[in-house]
């Protein structure tokens, strides 16, 4: 395993497995930790010279605080799984309704005042509406992180946009940057931001004091976008 590679499994020995439970050992983690995903899924990461036993043990000293982070996380809204005429779907950080813009043999909605052909009005848009954002995605984000990289002099070297259901972006130490569609439908600000996190990893690949203090210095309103997307990320279904 490299230093910047992470290993996960689940334990099996004193508690059996749980899909709700996953253990992750990082060469780069100095102490325990226990974070919660957005998909509901606990991570717990034990460091470089940590060990199973102790990593759980620290789970359970721990409980406490990982049930009142599930019962938060139950508590935020969630986007309609349905899409039909008159729902409201989050779309360049605002609730928007779906409304008809022309009927006939070309159907199209409007969301806000972006419109999309569809091949009915009746039954589930979502898949349909989805997939034109993800292609709006796939122009937008990568234009958008290639402008901020010569603004901040980071040597980024490729762009993709991905279906990622469980992060926002993510990078390679090989100078690559991956983005998550669904950027487009947060403000400007947030989808300036999680690109900004990511164009900083490339120069330091950690989460360390000094990784902060590179975004603070190219992004200083990046808590407002943290608590924004803490708030409203269930909406896009993270």
């Amino acid at each position: 395993m490299n230093s910047g590679e992470q290993e996960f499994f689940q334990l099996g020995t004193a508690t059996a497995p749980s899909p709700d439970l996953v253990y992750v050992r990082s060469a780069q983690a100095r102490r325990y930790r226990l974070t919660l995903r957005r998909d509901g899924v606990a991570v717990a990461t034990i460091p470089l010279r940590g060990n199973e036993r102790e990593a759980q043990r620290f789970v359970e000293q721990h409980r406490e605080w990982l049930e009142r982070a599930r019962s938060r996380q139950a508590k935020r809204p969630r986007a309609a799984e349905i899409w039909t005429i008159g729902t409201h779907v989050l779309w360049r950080g605002e609730m928007q309704q779906i409304r008809v813009a022309t009927e006939g043999e070309k159907p199209q909605v409007s969301v806000a005042a972006d419109v999309f052909r569809v091949a009915s009005l009746d039954g589930d848009l979502r898949p349909t509406l989805e997939a034109h954002f993800a292609r709006r995605a796939k122009i937008e984000l990568p234009a958008r992180a290639w402008e901020l990289a010569a603004e901040t002099g980071v040597d980024l070297k490729a762009v993709s946009v991905r279906n990622q259901r469980a992060r926002w972006g993510s990078c390679s130490a090989a100078g690559a940057v991956s983005l998550n569609w669904r950027l487009v439908q947060t403000p400007d600000t947030v989808r300036d931001y999680i690109i900004y996190h990511e164009l900083m990893h490339l120069k330091e690949m950690n989460h360390s004091d000094r990784f902060w203090a590179r975004v603070e210095e190219v992004c200083p309103w990046w808590r407002d976008a943290e608590r924004w997307l803490k708030r409203n990320g269930s909406l896009l279904g993270l």
